[in-house]
């Protein structure tokens, strides 16, 4: 009877742990499959959804993160006037379409995050020393196989043009971006960085320690940790131009000793812009300064900083001798070279004591300040998000979680007050609004380097969107007023018209100190990877007379609330249309 009863027992143990566990099977399947249809919801519900968000609204807004025009289409605000920082008040909202939007754009964000984690969990996969003898130099690859080389980041090997993409780069890529500008070799490192030069590395390492697989194509080596695979770059096929683009920079007042500013020259009868930018790119230099039949090669630094420009009559006669014989002014030119003396960027060796948002509304220049910052500073900029576009082009601050404190600060668009408290102080970059608008819903639409086309300007989309952002322009500046503990408030405009200064300003604020020639270094690369080429013009205005009277009502409110807590107003290019 007892021996009956103990097997009675067991079964019972097991049938308990066996329902324990199919339990467990039940519960993580209804949560898949919750998750499958949140998504699904957020793909249908996207198209007809309203971002009509009014401005008591704005703290949920920031919280979730940027708006997707496409959730604009069925949207009817009529936002108000703001009357102060503590009275925002708009029109009720239509609950049918408010809370519907928020959970679809926390649902964005919480996806967006998981996919994030996953590709940081297969980039920090190690590379197996099996895969390492799988990889070769492929015949495929066009240019010709110097080496591995040893390179410092400090002291680059290769100091021409600088590019990255953390996962589509290849060594036909790297080898095409650096023929395309005159180059003659190319190098590769950490799988995913691109370096261009005319002069072949002295250094040369063991070929097993370039063992870096190429980001965008396996079985390839694309260099290693302080190595560099190098190639060099053959002729151009037919039909393909290289980019021997030179820019005018302007006439300047030459040096007194111009041997002693610039490390380069070169006499030469009959001398050419051509001739003298084709000798300072062999020279690596960014620079090409002709006076006369000389031909000097250099940077901009204290000496030469290329700020203050003199009048273009005065160089106008300046390839004649009697000219050059005066010898007080010279021509500049900027050479396809790039200007590498502050393209090294790191994250902090050890944690930031002072957590630091760059926050700005969307459109407003954060990427181009980033750029800026990173390049004075030396160090990474981090994000509140995460855009795959930014990550691949450098920004690798854009893979680092948001709160660890390595990178110089944190890029947010994000408002509210629990939101903003978060950080101990903040850049406050703040753009026009209707160039801010414009920008926006040019990279909703096209990217960060596209336009959005004439039939997305002139659709349902635009005006939804207009009256959506517009508010949220004035309640971003509004919030980080109210809640921020130390503001340093830069203006788009002010930051364009006057680089340096205001650079020294946020670089100060961070509690940095940079050498001049860095800055001037910063100066001389001040677009970056991510300016729109050209400005392009439409042949109506996308504001109507409805939307000026909304955003300048919105503009005016603003520019109290700054001057009420002692800031700089508003430019005078802010002023209402």
């Amino acid at each position: 009877m007892a021996k009956a009863f103990f097997r009675l027992q067991k079964i019972l143990r097991r049938t308990q742990f066996l329902l324990f566990f199919l339990t467990a099977a039940y519960l993580m399947a209804g949560s898949l499959l919750l998750l499958q249809r949140t998504r699904l919801v957020i793909q249908q519900g996207s198209r007809g959804t309203s971002a009509n968000q009014a401005l008591p609204m704005l703290d949920g807004m920031a919280r979730v993160g940027i708006i997707d025009p496409r959730t604009l289409q069925n949207s009817h605000p009529s936002p108000r006037l703001l009357v102060g920082m503590d009275a925002l008040q708009e029109p009720a909202l239509d609950q049918r379409h408010s809370p519907r939007w928020l959970v679809s754009r926390n649902s964005e964000l919480r996806q967006l995050r998981r996919r994030w984690f996953h590709r940081f969990i297969s980039d920090q996969e190690p590379m197996q020393t099996a895969g390492f003898k799988g990889m070769k130099h492929t015949a495929e690859h066009k240019g010709t196989y110097m080496g591995c080389f040893t390179d410092d980041s400090r002291e680059r090997t290769l100091k021409g043009a600088v590019f990255y993409d953390l996962r589509k780069m290849t060594v036909s890529h790297c080898q095409e971006a650096c023929a395309e500008r005159a180059y003659t070799y190319a190098g590769l490192a950490y799988g995913a960085e691109c370096y261009c030069g005319n002069k072949l590395p002295a250094a040369a390492s063991k070929p097993e320690e370039c063992n870096s697989e190429c980001k965008g194509e396996k079985g390839s080596v694309c260099g290693g940790v302080n190595r560099l695979s190098v190639y060099r770059v053959e002729e151009l096929r037919a039909g393909a131009r290289r980019r021997r683009n030179v820019i005018y920079r302007g006439c300047f007042r030459a040096p007194e000793n111009l041997t002693d500013t610039f490390p380069a020259s070169l006499i030469q009868p009959n001398l050419t812009v051509e001739m003298c930018s084709e000798f300072c790119s062999k020279k690596e230099f960014p620079l090409a300064v002709i006076r006369g039949r000389e031909c000097y090669c250099g940077y901009p630094t204290g000496r030469f900083s290329l700020r203050d420009g003199a009048d273009g009559l005065l160089c106008s006669g300046m390839h004649n001798t009697s000219s050059a014989a005066e010898g007080k002014y010279c021509l500049v030119y900027q050479t396809p070279v790039q200007d590498t003396r502050c393209t090294d960027r790191k994250f902090l060796t050890t944690k930031s004591k002072v957590f630091v948002a760059l926050s700005s509304f969307p459109g407003a220049g954060n990427t181009w300040a980033r750029h800026l910052i990173e390049h004075a500073t030396g160090y990474y900029t981090g994000s509140y998000y995460f855009d795959g576009a930014l990550y691949n082009k450098g920004f690798k601050g854009e893979k680092d979680h948001w709160r660890s404190r390595r990178t110089i600060c944190v890029k947010t668009h994000e408002s509210g007050k629990t939101e903003i408290e978060m950080f101990d102080s903040a850049i406050l970059l703040i753009r026009n609004p209707y160039k801010s608008l414009m920008a926006e819903f040019n990279r909703k639409y096209a990217g960060h380097l596209g336009y959005a086309t004439d039939r997305n300007w002139k659709s349902k989309e635009w005006p939804d969107f207009v009256n959506s952002y517009a508010s949220w322009w004035a309640s971003h500046v509004l919030d980080w007023l109210k809640y921020g503990k130390r503001l340093l408030v830069v203006h788009y405009e002010d930051l364009k018209q006057s680089l340096i200064p205001k650079l020294k300003e946020m670089v100060e604020f961070l509690n940095m100190t940079v050498t001049e020639d860095r800055l001037l270094c910063v100066e001389n690369n001040r677009d970056g990877n991510f300016k729109r080429s050209g400005a392009k013009q439409k042949d109506f205005e996308p504001f109507t007379q409805e939307m000026k009277d909304l955003i300048n009502r919105y503009i005016l409110t603003v520019d109290e609330a700054l001057r009420g807590r002692n800031f700089t107003g508003l430019p005078r290019e802010y002023v209402p249309r």
